[in-house]
């Protein structure tokens, strides 16, 4: 009998019997095969995620192929056809829908999240939700969903050919931020804590980089900038000190994105943002930018493959949660494989 991933409570996973999901005429039916392991998961084990409700089957990173579709579904979507999956919902009514921001829609359930995700052998989407890929191994379709959530910030960033970018944090979405900032052609700058993520991001084209243990990276940014700072930041680690670092290495009139969650309440130099006159922008989940990673991946410039740090079976799901749990700075994107 196949079986689904169900987080029961925090720090407790189980392997339980999976059901077979009801389709409508307008749904695709997945075969599963790969779902990243993604923060937010990674909260809801740890009991800190105040969105979900336990027990949830986790998951919204998907890799997988469409085995059956409904009667409405178009004809040009095809049986066997490797997609990844859009994960969100949008009500339509509100006020981020009425301006065609269905990302940050006030009423979304993430899968996953608000509702069960893609950890189980079998799942019905609606077809509108699919991105197909006749080039992508299974594996990198997986990637799609946080890179393009990276992507989408330096969207919201307006960030353009030639800008100075400083993206704080090189986790899996710094890094979608990172690789699409390297794609538009903007002089990047990263800056972590770990030397491991900072070489990757180096092997990926990356001049610049920053260690804050190491180095102050004020100092460093006035360095490199005579002064000046860059023109866009985009947070991504969500801690308070890089919330404040952003404010302190922006240029005036630069633009500082938000993408990164930071717990608590942040105490921030408000005056940097009054005299610096700077453009303050939020950067939740993604839009349109799925079609625009799945190009970037497909063109091949770069080996993807080394976002990968680990894969493990479904039976070993617990494992790679309590893993990533205790050594969290030794990941960029663990897999789980269904199938």
């Amino acid at each position: 009998m196949e079986k689904a991933v169900v987080l029961q409570k925090p720090f407790q996973l189980a392997l339980v019997p999976a059901s077979t999901p009801s389709m409508g005429d307008g749904d695709v039916l997945l075969r599963i095969h790969y779902v990243g392991l993604c923060g937010t998961d990674l909260s809801s084990y740890r009991g800190k995620m105040p969105l979900v409700s336990y027990p949830r089957i986790p998951g919204h990173e998907i890799s997988a192929t469409i085995i059956d579709k409904g009667s409405t579904v178009p004809d040009h979507i095809a049986i066997g056809a490797a997609v990844t999956v859009n994960p969100y919902t949008s009500c339509g009514k509100c006020t981020a829908c009425r301006q065609q921001r269905f990302n940050t829609c006030a009423n979304n359930q993430t899968l996953g999240v608000q509702r069960d995700g893609a950890m189980q052998p079998l799942l019905a989407v609606p077809w509108q939700k699919i991105y197909a890929s006749q080039k992508l191994p299974l594996e990198w379709l997986s990637l799609v969903e946080p890179l393009s959530v990276g992507y989408h910030a330096t969207e919201r960033a307006q960030l353009k050919k030639g800008e100075r970018v400083a993206v704080l944090g090189a986790g899996m979405i710094g890094t979608g931020v990172i690789l699409a900032a390297l794609s538009k052609e903007a002089e990047v700058i990263a800056i972590d804590q770990e030397n491991e993520r900072l070489a990757l991001m180096r092997s990926f084209g990356v001049r610049h980089s920053v260690n804050t243990r190491e180095t102050e990276a004020v100092a460093f940014i006035r360095e490199l900038t005579n002064g000046e700072g860059v023109d866009v930041v985009i947070e991504s680690a969500g801690a308070a000190a890089t919330y404040q670092l952003a404010l302190d290495i922006a240029s005036f009139a630069g633009r500082v994105t938000t993408v990164g969650y930071a717990p608590g309440q942040v105490p921030l130099d408000t005056s940097l943002i009054v005299r610096k006159e700077l453009t303050l922008s939020g950067s939740r989940n993604a839009l349109h930018e799925f079609g625009a990673v799945i190009e970037m991946l497909e063109a091949g410039e770069r080996d993807y493959s080394k976002l990968i740090t680990a894969v493990d079976p479904l039976e070993a799901a617990a494992y790679a949660f309590d893993d990533w749990h205790q050594h969290p700075e030794n990941t960029i994107k663990r897999l789980i494989q269904l199938t």
